[in-house]
């Protein structure tokens, strides 16, 4: 037995020595082997692997509340890991701070993000490290090392333009060249074709091929599982916080990939639809922008117990058409008749007396106030009701609060946990559920299930259906067809800020939404 254990520990050394020196075993750029971290009353990760090879693209899949972030801001010195160890290249780091993990090849291109926008794009490129001579900022070197990064990644985009400009899109490639620029050996993309047009995704996928062609290790986070199959090497599925696998790409299909990360299989993607839309509640009439808004003579109804779809390429209008509705972008012309009366939301709080409520597309931009808890997110669009005199009923907004945890099926310790500490898809459930405290009529949904996985995507679809069957009536933007087709009852289609037709969800195609979407293109 002992020379059996020495024997044993013996090819333990031989196998290590090859992974040390990159003999037959497999090398991996990045090894990150049982981390572990915990927050108050939760266990975020426990014990989780994840090793990266490089010139691959290794996926990170789970559903929301799994750990993916956690784990990747545990990665990127954001947060420190409980237990564990992280090796880059094969010598063991521990970051202190995201600078220290940029200057040491390790970047993140996040779903939320982060930039200066009242700057130029190459100051947000080289923030903190501009080139100098000697006290004063190069620009005219920064400018052409910006420019050199555009070319060699494709990206058109103007050096000195203000980044407030630009689409969220642009933005996003801007901060790919600014990871890129870092020479990163690990990049990691959280959910980077949310806000993505067809052609945009495969912009990005050209770039991501060609890093990987520099032995860049890709970590790709993403939702969508054609693009998952699509782009990676190796796949980590985890649950609740654990490692569930890691399996070659090829060897995956959607179903096996949902079942490992929701512990069940999910048989149908959409829940059956109950609601049976009947009568007008809602007529939008010749809507136009007042501003640079590009919205021109936008009209269409909507029914009671009705949920409908507003599709179209980024920049259609779809944002600005719901904007409108609800009183924040301002309008040049057109009326809003609601239950047969003429009605002008001019700003928000008349749209939410009027029985409006707005689900904004930028969650942690607009949405969320990620510094108050779950209880001050839930109550804040119903202050009013808890008021009495000079102070707040604390009583009825716990109540309402609890309501809202247990009916959208909130994750989180208590209502007392801060909501920037959530995962997006329970952040975009106590959004809801606040909204629905102010008991709206119209319920106007900006890319709902934006960055949120298939389990809490069913669950949203449910709360929607059910919520249409009790007589509310929904307008939801969404630039995933599969996602309009199979929840809305009819689809609006936007094309370059007008109305391009008007289509039953049932009997349409998703080739019948691109060739409408670019009718007038």
């Amino acid at each position: 037995m002992l020379l059996i254990q020495k024997f044993d520990r013996n090819i333990d050394f031989w196998i290590n020595e090859y992974d040390r020196i990159g003999g037959l075993t497999m090398e991996y750029i990045l090894k990150m082997e049982g981390i572990s971290k915990s927050f108050p009353g939760v266990k975020a990760l426990d014990k989780v692997n994840l090793f990266v090879r490089p010139g691959s693209v290794h996926s990170l899949m789970g559903e929301n509340g799994a750990g993916k972030s956690t784990l990747m801001k545990c990665l990127f010195g954001i947060y420190f890991e409980d237990e564990g160890e992280i090796f880059l290249e094969g010598k063991k780091v521990k970051f202190s701070s995201s600078r220290q993990a940029l200057t040491s090849g390790v970047a993140m291109v996040q779903q939320e993000l982060n930039q200066a926008v009242k700057r130029n794009v190459m100051d947000n490129v080289w923030l903190g490290r501009y080139p100098k001579i000697g006290p004063m900022v190069d620009h005219k070197k920064m400018y052409q090392d910006t420019l050199e990064i555009f070319k060699t990644l494709e990206i058109t985009v103007d050096p000195k333009e203000t980044m407030s400009n630009l689409s969220v899109s642009q933005r996003q490639m801007v901060e790919i060249a600014k990871a890129v620029s870092y020479d990163a050996k690990v990049i990691a993309f959280d959910e980077p074709t949310s806000s993505l047009t067809d052609k945009e995704i495969e912009h990005l996928f050209s770039i991501i091929d060609k890093l990987k062609k520099k032995g860049c290790g890709i970590i790709y986070i993403s939702h969508k599982m054609d693009e998952i199959l699509r782009i990676s090497d190796d796949v980590t599925i985890m649950r609740d916080g654990k490692w569930i696998s890691t399996t070659p790409a090829k060897d995956l299909t959607i179903n096996s990939i949902i079942k490992q990360m929701v512990g069940r299989s999910l048989d149908n993607r959409f829940p059956d639809k109950t609601n049976k839309p009947e009568g007008k509640i809602l007529e939008v009439k010749n809507f136009s922008a007042l501003y640079k808004n590009h919205i021109e003579e936008v009209s269409f109804d909507l029914k009671k117990g009705e949920i409908l779809g507003l599709a179209g390429l980024v920049g259609a209008g779809r944002t600005e058409v719901l904007e409108m509705i609800f009183g924040i972008t301002s309008k040049k012309s057109g009326d809003l008749i609601l239950n047969g009366k003429k009605i002008d939301n001019k700003n928000s709080r008349q749209a939410i007396k009027n029985g409006f409520a707005l689900l904004t597309e930028e969650r942690r931009a607009t949405g969320i106030f990620g510094v108050l808890n779950i209880l001050e997110n839930a109550t804040l669009s119903n202050l009013k009701s808890y008021q009495n005199k000079v102070y707040l009923k604390h009583d009825p907004m716990k109540e309402d609060t609890k309501w809202v945890i247990d009916s959208m099926r909130v994750k989180t310790p208590g209502q007392h946990t801060k909501i920037g500490s959530l995962s997006g898809g329970n952040q975009q459930k106590v959004i809801i559920g606040r909204w629905l405290l102010t008991k709206p009529e119209v319920l106007l949904l900006d890319e709902p299930t934006r960055g949120i996985d298939v389990g809490a995507k069913y669950e949203i679809y449910q709360l929607m259906i059910n919520l249409a069957s009790t007589g509310k009536s929904i307008i939801m933007a969404s630039s995933e067809m599969p996602e309009l087709l199979g929840i809305c009852d009819r689809i609006l289609v936007m094309s370059n800020g007008r109305v391009a037709g008007i289509v039953d969800a049932k009997t349409t195609t998703q080739e019948e939404l691109m060739s409408l979407s670019a009718k007038y293109m």
